[in-house]
């Protein structure tokens, strides 16, 4: 079909306006770029509607953390703003060397840069400092600041492992969670809780549960959410699918969703190419340079009840790369042309 869809139609609108905002920029990053964009058959170019929800891709500000120490959050978002993102997961209020920013500062600056401020990672807990800026010893402060940003969800990428890895431990942690995310709900937020490979591990007094479904068994629906970081959740497939005993245990990351989307109002989206001779079973690269079928991801999310409505998408990229503005930028341009397959 070639008839324009209102989403088709928004897409084109936003991408064109910040093409006019940001010719200069725009060209400094293609000549950054170069060679390395990808290609249109990378891209999927013409066949089927857009996958990526129009409004909703984001990145998740700890990937670009060198350029947001040396440059400032401004130009960075600028930049941003001409690879078509529409907005950012804070990793830290802060810049480095760029110099001091307040919170009305920040909230200033990306909207003025059309983004909008989706989430912040903040710490769980510390056993270090009693006065850490941490969910554990300052949730009322966590909190304010969350929502002098005008944010609409409030999480930690810490996993729940504060009290140990047995059952009942991940249970208590669920009652922090619970804790948590009542009192955020009462700001009008929404608190998540962002995975890395390990929570998908077997319980130390319980090798047939793994601690994953443990936090969803014991947490409130209604007030814990989940971030699912994608790549983490693949690399777990390879590191966490046997038993210690030796017996297969595999799953499926989309499944994990598809059982309950409304509990995902957040995803991580990276990228691994699979290399059995790393630890991970993969090794991070720039999304649409790996193996994971996003295609596939994307589309059965999607079809879920509210799916294009009520998901957002933050590009990531954890490890150190050479520049992580071509991440960026590539990254973008990969999921802005994924199609679903047909015409």
């Amino acid at each position: 079909m070639s008839r324009r869809t209102p989403a088709d139609a928004e897409l084109a609108h936003r991408l064109g306006r910040r093409s006019l905002l940001g010719v200069a920029a725009g060209a400094a990053a293609a000549a950054l770029v170069g060679a390395a964009a990808p290609t249109a058959a990378a891209l999927g170019k013409g066949r089927g509607a857009p996958l990526l929800p129009p409004g909703r891709l984001g990145i998740q500000l700890y990937t670009l953390r060198d350029k947001v120490a040396t440059l400032g959050f401004d130009k960075v978002f600028a930049e941003l703003e001409t690879y078509g993102y529409d907005e950012v997961e804070y990793a830290g209020y802060t810049q480095g060397s760029a110099g001091d920013i307040t919170l009305a500062q920040l909230k200033r600056i990306t909207r003025d840069h059309g983004l909008t401020g989706i989430g912040s990672h903040v710490g769980y807990w510390s056993d270090d400092d009693p006065n850490a800026y941490t969910f554990a010893q300052n949730l009322t402060k966590v909190l304010d600041d969350a929502q002098a940003l005008g944010l609409k969800h409030i999480g930690t990428a810490s996993g729940p492992f504060r009290y140990g890895s047995t059952v009942d431990a991940w249970k208590r942690a669920a009652d922090d969670f619970n804790t948590y995310g009542a009192a955020a709900r009462k700001r009008g937020m929404k608190f998540y809780q962002h995975n890395h490979a390990e929570e998908f591990s077997f319980a130390t007094d319980r090798p047939d549960v793994r601690l994953y479904d443990v936090l969803l068994a014991e947490t409130d629906p209604d007030l814990v959410h989940l971030e699912m970081d994608i790549y983490w959740a693949y690399v777990a497939q390879h590191r966490f699918g046997r038993r210690a005993d030796g017996t297969p245990a595999p799953f499926d990351p989309l499944a994990y969703v598809l059982k309950q989307p409304d509990r995902y109002p957040l995803f991580h989206v990276k990228d691994g190419e699979r290399d059995i001779a790393e630890r991970d079973g993969y090794r991070m690269v720039d999304v649409g340079d790996g193996d994971i079928d996003y295609r596939r991801f994307l589309t059965a999310v999607g079809q879920t009840r509210g799916g294009r409505r009520d998901h957002h998408w933050q590009v990531e990229h954890d490890a150190p790369i050479v520049d992580s503005l071509v991440t960026a930028r590539r990254s973008a341009a990969h999921l802005h042309g994924l199609r679903a397959r047909g015409c």
